[in-house]
Formats: C-alpha cells, sequence, structure tokens
C-alpha cells in the first residue's frame, strides 16, 4: 500500500502541507502573474514550462541550481549545443551498448539528451537555450540502449554508483537524482531491490526524483517509496497560467486518492527540448522534430526533468535542505491542479517560503526481495532470444542480501567493481566536447546467454526489450507508452509519449 501524505510538523499530529509554511505564505501559492499568455497547446517550449512553474522568477532573483549536482540516469547524452558549454559530465555507461566502439557514453535512443536540456541545458555565450537549472551541474550515466533496454540491475548499479561518488566534484555536490524509470514490479517497495537502492540515495543526502509513469493508473516501482519524490504530468492547456493546468491524462495517479497520489506535479505534454539527430526517437518520429534543433515529447518523464532542475534551484536558495525537507517544500508551496491531489511545483512561492518541520513515515525497507519481482513485465533478450531471467545481473548471480547489506554500507563499488563484477573504469579521463568522462572498460567473460561478451557481434547485435516501452501500454518502464499509435496525444501532437 502506497502512502505518501504522512507528513508532520516537528512535535505536531498530521498537519496539512499548508500548515507547514508560516502564517500568512501558503495562499500566496495559488497567485498568478500579469504577464501570463497563450501559446501553441501543442508544443510547450521551455520558457513557457519556467513561466509555469515560476522558475522565471527563481531565475530573476539569482536562483539557476549554482552549485548544485544532479545525476541523471538514463540513456546518455550527445554534445549538442546546449549541453556542451560545461556543465555537463558523462559518470560511467553501464549500458549493453558500452562495448560498441563509438557508442560509449553516447545517446542512442534520444531521451536522455532530452531530459538533460530540460534540466540543466544552456546554451554558450550568446545563445538563447535555457533550462530549468542552467547553473546546476549534470552528471549523466548511461543504461538504457537504441531501443532503451535495461535491466533493473544496472539501474541498482547506477544508483549506486551516484551515491558512491557524489562528492567527486566538491564545488557541485550531487543532491539530486532525477530517474524516469519504473517497473510493473509484483513486489511490495519494502522488499523490492530497486526501491531499496533509490532509498540508500535519500539516506546518503540525495533528493530522487521519480516519475511516476505514463500507465494512466498505477504508480510504477520505485515510485511507490514513501521518501523519494514522485513525479505526475500536467497538460498546460496551451497557458503559462498555472490555474488552468489539468492532469495529463496519460500520467500515472495511482487510486488519485491522497494516499497514493504522487508527491507533486509539473509540466509534461509536448515539452519541447534538444534533438537528438539520428537517435531511435529522432528516426522513428520526425514528426516530432521542431525545427532542426528541437523535439518534442510528453510524458512523466518530463515532468520528472521540470522537478529535478526545480529541486536545485531551491537547494541553491536553502542549501541544508534534507532530501525530506525539499519534498515538503515543492508539496506545500505548489499550486492545486485539476484532476489531481498532487500540487503543480511553484518556485515563486517555494523561495519566499520558510518551512517550519516536516518528516514522513513509512515501513521499514529491507530490499531482499527477488530481482526477477523487481524486472515485473520488462525483461531484456539478447539477439538470439535469450532473456536475462531469474536472480542474476547481467554478468551472473546477484544475491540480493548480500547486495542490500552493501548497498546500504555504500561498498557494493570498488573502483570499477560492482558487487565482485568489473563492469566499468575506475577514473576520470579526458575531457572532450565541452564534457567530462569517466573511463570505460572491456567486459571479459560470459553473457547470461552462455557466449562470451568478446563472441557477441556487439556492432550488429539487436537488443529487445521493454524500456521506455511496453506492448501492452500498461505497465512500461521508463515511464514510457508504446511505441505506436497508442503513444500519440493527438493528431496534432505528435510528440512522443516517454
Amino acid at each position: 500500500m502506497r502512502s505518501k501524505v504522512r507528513l508532520r510538523a516537528a512535535g505536531a499530529t498530521v498537519v496539512t502541507a499548508a500548515a507547514l509554511l508560516h502564517p500568512g505564505i501558503a495562499d500566496a501559492a495559488t497567485t498568478t502573474s500579469p504577464s501570463d499568455y497563450n501559446y501553441t497547446a501543442t508544443a510547450t517550449a521551455l520558457p513557457d514550462v519556467r513561466r509555469i512553474i515560476r522558475d522565471d522568477v527563481a531565475a530573476a532573483a539569482g536562483y539557476t541550481g549554482k552549485g548544485v549536482g544532479i545525476a541523471l540516469i538514463d540513456t546518455g547524452v550527445v554534445p549538442v549545443a546546449g549541453l556542451t558549454s560545461g556543465n555537463v559530465a558523462n559518470g560511467p555507461d553501464l549500458s549493453l551498448e558500452s562495448q560498441i566502439p563509438g557508442l560509449l557514453r553516447r545517446d542512442t535512443y534520444g531521451h536522455g539528451t532530452h531530459l538533460a536540456g530540460i534540466i540543466a541545458g544552456r546554451d554558450a555565450a550568446g545563445g538563447t537555450f535555457t533550462g530549468v537549472a542552467p547553473d546546476a551541474k549534470l552528471l549523466s550515466l548511461k543504461v538504457g540502449a537504441a531501443n532503451g533496454a535495461v535491466d533493473v540491475t544496472q539501474v541498482m548499479a547506477a544508483v549506486d554508483w551516484v551515491v558512491a561518488h557524489r562528492n567527486d566534484d566538491p564545488a557541485n555536490p550531487i543532491k539530486v537524482l532525477n530517474l524516469s524509470y519504473g517497473t510493473d514490479s509484483t513486489q511490495s517497495w519494502v522488499s523490492s531491490p530497486l526501491s531499496e537502492a533509490v532509498e540508500n540515495a535519500y539516506l546518503a543526502g540525495i533528493s530522487v526524483v521519480i516519475a511516476s509513469g505514463n500507465t494512466g493508473g498505477n504508480i510504477l516501482n520505485p515510485g511507490s517509496n514513501p521518501y523519494i519524490i514522485t513525479v505526475g504530468a500536467t497538460d498546460p492547456q496551451g497557458t503559462t497560467n498555472p490555474a488552468d493546468d489539468t492532469a495529463a491524462s496519460f500520467s500515472s495517479l495511482g487510486a488519485n486518492t491522497k494516499e497514493n497520489a504522487p508527491d507533486v506535479m509539473a509540466p509534461g505534454r509536448s515539452i519541447v527540448s534538444l534533438r537528438d539527430p539520428g537517435s531511435y526517437a529522432d528516426v522513428n518520429y520526425p514528426s516530432a522534430r521542431v525545427g532542426d534543433r528541437f523535439f518534442k515529447g510528453s510524458g512523466t518523464s518530463q515532468a520528472a526533468a521540470v522537478v529535478s532542475g526545480a529541486a536545485a534551484v531551491l537547494l541553491q536558495k536553502y542549501p541544508t535542505l534534507s532530501p525530506m525537507q525539499v519534498m515538503c517544500y515543492l508539496k506545500a508551496t505548489g499550486t492545486p491542479v485539476a484532476g489531481s491531489f498532487a500540487p503543480q511545483i511553484n518556485l515563486q512561492t517555494a523561495i519566499r517560503s520558510t518551512l517550519t518541520g516536516c518528516s514522513q513515515s513509512g515501513s521499514t525497507i529491507t530490499g531482499t526481495g527477488s530481482i526477477q519481482k523487481d524486472r515485473g513485465s520488462s525483461q531484456v533478450t539478447m539477439g538470439d532470444g535469450i532473456a536475462l531471467t531469474g536472480e542474476r545481473d547481467i554478468f551472473g548471480p546477484l544475491s540480493t542480501t548480500t547486495w542490500a547489506a552493501a548497498s546500504a554500507a555504500r561498498t557494493s563499488w570498488n573502483g570499477g567493481d560492482w558487487m565482485g563484477h568489473s563492469w566499468t573504469g575506475a577514473g576520470w579521463t579526458t575531457t572532450t566536447d565541452g564534457q567530462a568522462n569517466w573511463s570505460g572498460k572491456a567486459w571479459s567473460g560470459k553473457a547470461w546467454s552462455g557466449k562470451a561478451w568478446s563472441e557477441v557481434a556487439w556492432a550488429g547485435q539487436t537488443w529487445s526489450g521493454k524500456a521506455w516501452s511496453g506492448s501492452s501500454g500498461t505497465a512500461p518502464n521508463w515511464s514510457g507508452a508504446a511505441w505506436s499509435s497508442t503513444g500519440w496525444l493527438s493528431a496534432g501532437d505528435k510528440g512522443w509519449l516517454f
């Protein structure tokens, strides 16, 4: 059972979100700006998004995410304009494509690049493109391949790596983690290994921001964990006035009760961000292109990216906030959304408010459940048709009891090894295209199919899976709907739904 509303003021009984603020502050959450305007509803550009959440007001006050590191676990990024001005770094590539020359760290899907632009994109001097937190430092970890395929254990390893390396850049310590990933796990968040991984990041002082999913119903795992910030998507209705925004029809809202709703909402329909030329999304959905440089997409992934940037802006203003306080601030200062119990974030109110105290409660997590159950209906399959199943990662058997203890102790990584398997390089290497890079490494041993990694015809191999897509459209990974006609929002809105 999901329960995420037990916010408590220090020394008090259960209170409403507004009561967490000093008297007279909460009412400001519903105010609007006289500069609100209409725009074409089928393309929500980032200046529109920033107005909707009042990020423009925060920027005018000097809050742009400066000094805050944001980890993005996704499909990687490419060095397109907007991501090469020095605030993007590439952590390890833990994807199946890391063994293919020329694809190391590169986004072959298009999803990670799109989200990176929303979170912290910024042009070099003289440009105009600006993300929500343009002065934050974005750290990209690639886990998804060209069709989005990824195993849940790869995501667990990536989260562990972020925790272990959160202070690698002392000027920009990682305080926010964006994960637009979810599974239809068949076990409780209390026993889920993936849920344990993100909670360990929370305990390390990182605000974990998760997309709720695009099922239109159930919230995906690990979004059910009460200690992370679960984000639903709104439809701005073609204006920058947040008062008319509604819950997007595709957004997962759970049972749509206070106990099961996402924590916050953010714009997620037809969001225009950076295009990744030649990527899977770009090639298969050319009608989603906006000119030569941009691309539009709809989903709770985009909404989560907006919230990750907003969390960095808030943390610049209040650098000592705990992850729970970040959640409380965003919830308590948000604007009501029609059709949702969760409010839409409002930075204008957030940076002008003072939190008196809050806390969250939930069952004690173990994380020692089944990896296979956490996969749900999603599994990665090698080109010869052999699926990755059972209690193992991509290299071999994995005991969740042993892993959970190591993850909690922050010892699951040792140099370039995760849980005893050599996975990546052990240090930072050269900077290219304005992006710092973590070193890679060739894999040895055998894949789950029994073939040696060196025997796999990487360049021509086809990988299948349901990361970012799902054949049924009911339980997709990466908060995405199927790449089919069901993924389109309307005939006039050719943004892909992911």
